[in-house]
């Protein structure tokens, strides 16, 4: 057991490791290009005006979002999955992203506002809209399919439907925004982090902060679940009151993480999975490795989205869509 708890722990400092790696390395690519050496004099204040500029107030926000929405998503994936039992169970594919996304839409089209010139009070707002339309998404999903109980194959198709259904909703409440409107939209709900800056970072930070580790607390409740309802009652826990509360910690997680990265599918189906493949399924290892796996998948592919097509730049969402896709099909094929 000891042997097993320090491969893991090595684990963590590795992809740790490479996350702070990949920060540095980021920091000196996009279309104003700084040395290594400039990145570090700017980091310890004595940059010039225009690596301050391009440092602070573009590249870091940024980077700092998509490891706190990449580690959030794969959290919530994780136990998505695990609620459901359901190893296809990702909240970007069925339903909960398009459900926070909407809301957040509904909230912009209400109140005339764009995602990126919001005052802080309506961006305050807008992880608790997004996580009333996650779990306004959740629940519909779960009732649906429920049939005696959840099948996992029922609720991906469910959810598949959903999100389909919100995705058309959400194409008419763009289609009545100003063009110039409409076109930021679209590209924020492809999932893009590009209009990051650090209040959003302030009016999010404090949902990971509590969230995060209130999942990791109660990883106990989640091993039993995995158990099935039978031996977990057996063992003393009230499953349905657990399982509610996990999916309403989950839709708050997606919800804040939509609410300023867009709907970025596929993370939380692929992180957790590689965590289970290299920790095992009990979740007091899987769900830090899922959230590092996260931070370190998202953070590449806002790297990526920034560099490959410069002077323009690719949402993040677009660009994991495309790599994860495949392992996506994979799973499904294997599973049916």
């Amino acid at each position: 057991m000891e042997q097993r708890r320090m491969s893991v722990t090595t684990l963590a400092g590795l992809i740790f490791g490479l996350i702070l790696l990949l920060f540095f390395v980021s920091l000196n690519l996009g279309v104003i290009r700084l040395s290594p050496w400039e990145a570090l004099q700017t980091l310890f204040g004595s940059g010039t005006n225009e690596s301050n500029l391009t440092l602070f107030q573009f590249r870091l926000p940024r980077m700092v979002l998509a490891l706190l929405i990449g580690g959030g998503l794969a959290v919530a994936g994780a136990v998505f999955q695990s609620v459901t039992q359901n190893d296809l169970a990702d909240p970007g594919i069925i339903g909960i992203n398009t459900g926070a996304s909407l809301a957040v839409v509904t909230f912009l089209f209400l109140t005339g506002g764009t995602v990126e010139v919001l005052p802080f009070t309506s961006k305050v707002l807008l992880p608790v809209v997004a996580f009333a339309g996650a779990i306004l998404a959740a629940l519909l999903i779960y009732l649906f399919a429920w049939n005696r109980g959840i099948s996992p194959l029922r609720l991906v198709l469910v959810g598949v439907a959903f999100n389909a259904i919100l995705s058309a909703l959400l194409i008419i409440f763009q289609l009545q925004m100003a063009d110039k409107d409409f076109v930021k939209a679209l590209v924020w709900l492809s999932g893009s982090i590009w209009t990051a800056n650090w209040e959003y970072i302030f009016v999010t930070l404090p949902w990971f902060l509590l969230l995060l580790p209130l999942v990791f607390s109660r990883a106990r409740s989640l091993n039993l679940i995995q158990l099935g309802d039978a031996v977990s009652k057996g063992l003393g826990l009230s499953v349905e009151r657990e399982r509610w509360l996990f999916l309403i910690i989950a839709a708050a997680i997606t919800g804040a993480a939509v609410a300023v990265g867009g709907n970025i599918a596929f993370l939380g189906l692929v992180a957790p999975h590689m965590a289970r493949k290299l920790v095992g399924a009990r979740h007091q290892r899987y769900l830090p490795i899922s959230a590092l796996l996260g931070a370190l998948f998202l953070l590449l592919a806002d790297m990526i989205g920034r560099v490959i097509v410069m002077p323009s730049e690719l949402p993040v969402g677009i660009v994991f869509s495309v790599l994860a896709a495949p392992y996506f099909l994979y799973l499904l094929m294997k599973s049916l």
